[in-house]
């Protein structure tokens, strides 16, 4: 596996101009939930927002929720 980015430990897998696959770790959430621990969806967009010099909000569609606890 090829991490292209160290941005919170992001092991980003793929990126191009409409895609972007990443690694989910056991433990990290992707949404929201009610510990408000920080969802890997801001973390993502936050990088993009970083990489890409982005004035406003970034738009994240996820296409699949793994539950916490698996990769």
């Amino acid at each position: 596996m090829k991490i292209l980015s160290n941005y919170h430990n992001l092991q980003v897998l793929f990126e191009d101009n409409h895609l972007i696959a990443i690694n989910k770790r056991p433990g990290d959430i992707v949404q929201g939930d009610k510990t408000k621990d920080t969802p890997l969806v801001e973390i993502v967009k936050e990088y993009l927002k970083i990489k890409y010099d982005k004035p406003g909000n970034v738009y994240l569609g996820v296409i699949h929720r793994i539950d916490r606890p698996t990769s």
